[in-house]
């Protein structure tokens, strides 16, 4: 059984880690930890987890202790500490923040204003696309989880531009994302009566997943590949639906699109290939560790449509941490995710 601690716990991610992790077959939670809420039973802050599970919030000193794989969900910058001391103890460290999920530190810089402190643990660390990284991750012990947004994304987008289908400069991303992507904190943007009835773009070609988008797509492709990326506040808890524009690089149908995509995933347990004329819908993904993916083309303009859709709290965040963390340790990568979305 692995022993499993949490630090960050009490954070949307963190306890839907919490959430996941009840029901995998092989993994115990040995500690949960908050700085906010430090001694207080987690499901005094989330009642949904009374009589499930009903652990004490403790130092994060204590979860690193207890541990064997350490999750950390954290704001950024506060992440390469707990890498450094998992590293030192021989721990698993997945984390589920930005600090390890970029590969230039001059991009870490200019998009979140900090530096890297420990560079020998960036240079240790793996970005932990499973799809697409999968042999890159296996035995690895500082995992960086990839962002929302760009899971989203990389998916909707890689045999396209694997296969050299699309223009790698043509690329155009409008994605909306569920409020908890916002986290737990509390801001005017994400106040009740401010999102509520309402739709809009914010942080538009300025977003901080936009270099960790570029990054995947450019080593997808081979090149330099530059996006423009506008992020849309959707009045719903969870769920993201990227569609995204390319212009086709080469005359081509939509039925051999299609083919190609269901080639690139078969075998891949947790990506869904739509059968053509179907679209992709949050709602069939919600709950689940699932990315659906659905294929159009506008042969007027000659451009490929893409659909993606995934929960940003499970495949874009909790999921996909426990997926990683089965790929590490040894286990099928599906171990405690097999969960189906719910039909309403």
């Amino acid at each position: 059984m692995i022993k499993v601690g949490i630090i960050g716990a009490t954070g949307y991610a963190g306890v839907e880690l919490v959430r996941l992790l009840l029901g995998h077959p092989q993994a115990q939670i040995a500690a949960v930890g908050s700085v906010s809420f430090e001694g207080k039973p987690i499901s005094e802050v989330y009642p949904n987890l009374a009589g499930l599970f009903d652990e004490v919030l403790v130092k994060d000193d204590e979860v690193l202790a207890r541990s064997d794989v350490v999750f950390a969900s954290l704001p950024h910058g506060l992440s390469e500490e707990y890498a450094a001391r998992c590293a030192e103890t021989g721990k698993i460290f997945i984390d589920l923040g930005a600090d390890f999920r970029l590969w230039a530190e001059e991009d870490y810089q200019e998009w979140y204003g900090l530096d890297y402190h420990r560079p020998e643990l960036h240079r240790a660390a793996v970005y932990a696309l499973p799809e697409l990284y999968r042999e890159r991750i296996r035995g690895e012990r500082i995992i960086g989880n990839p962002g929302c947004y760009p899971t989203s994304i990389g998916l909707g987008l890689y045999p396209a531009l694997k296969n050299g289908l699309i223009d790698p400069n043509s690329i155009i991303i409008d994605s909306k994302s569920g409020v908890t992507g916002a986290g737990r904190g509390l801001s005017q943007t994400t106040h009740y009566p401010d999102c509520n009835e309402a739709f809009s773009p914010y942080k538009v070609a300025s977003h901080r997943h936009t270099p960790e988008i570029e990054q995947t797509l450019s080593d997808i492709a081979g090149g330099p590949v530059k996006v423009t990326f506008v992020p849309h506040l959707l009045p719903v808890n969870r769920g993201i639906v990227s569609t995204i524009y390319a212009s086709l690089a080469q005359p081509v149908d939509l039925g051999e699109i299609h083919a190609l995509y269901e080639r690139a995933y078969a075998g891949e347990r947790f990506v869904r290939v739509c059968p053509e004329g179907a679209v992709a819908n949050l709602k069939n993904v919600r709950m689940s560790n699932y990315c659906d993916i659905s294929l159009h083309l506008d042969e007027r303009t000659g451009r490929l449509i893409v659909i993606s859709a995934i929960d940003n709290m499970v495949k874009g965040a909790a999921g996909q941490a426990i997926q990683n963390m089965n790929l590490v340790c040894g286990l099928p990568e599906e171990t405690g995710l097999t969960m189906a979305p719910p039909a309403f």
